[in-house]
């Protein structure tokens, strides 16, 4: 039996962005027709502001679903993940390769606002842009699921550099999300 492919990719600078994604990856691989794959926006995969790599933008056009993450810098995505972003202007304008895959996205900031939303709000338009299904989070905020409260996508803060067990959790979950419905639309 074929597994689902649901792609992780993000950029992480300091690490937190990077567990939020492995567990998410463990949300995706608990459903029994799905398999994650994690993959890491590097900086050497930027040249004079463009990013590059064949190899990853393959993985990502025979993923069923794709789960975007970067932290929150001034407001927005980082500039590793935005010229990842202006990468995929030619997958999308030459071959809609993106069409009808599940999305979502998580952030990281460590302020209590910060602006997250503002980044969620950026990668929600980004799948939108290549007409991908996106799904947020559907869990009601507890101390122990969804603290922060979003429901348009994953939104962590870090209190001295490290995650609330609450956000990992969380991630879990939209891990299992994504999978489920990539795999609800995979059988339609």
């Amino acid at each position: 039996m074929k597994k689902n492919k649901i792609s992780v990719v993000y950029y992480s600078a300091s690490g937190t962005t990077e567990q939020l994604a492995e567990s998410i990856a463990k949300g995706v691989n608990a459903v029994t027709r799905s398999e994650a794959a994690l993959i890491k926006i590097s900086g050497k995969d930027i040249y004079e502001g463009r990013y590059t790599n064949h190899e990853v933008m393959t993985a990502l056009t025979e993923s069923q679903g794709i789960v975007f993450g970067t932290p929150t810098y001034m407001g927005g995505v980082t500039a590793q993940f935005k010229a990842f972003a202006d990468a995929t202007s030619n997958p999308w304008y030459v071959r809609r390769e993106w069409l009808d895959k599940v999305a979502a996205g998580f952030t990281v900031g460590s302020c209590p606002s910060g602006e997250q939303l503002a980044t969620i709000q950026y990668l929600q338009t980004f799948a939108a842009q290549h007409g991908m299904h996106w799904t947020g989070v559907d869990a009601r905020r507890s101390e122990h699921i969804n603290r922060l409260g979003a429901s348009q996508g994953l939104i962590a803060q870090t209190e001295k550099g490290k995650l609330d067990p609450a956000d990992y959790k969380t991630a879990e979950l939209l891990g299992i999300r994504v999978a489920t419905l990539a795999e609800k639309l995979t059988l339609s």
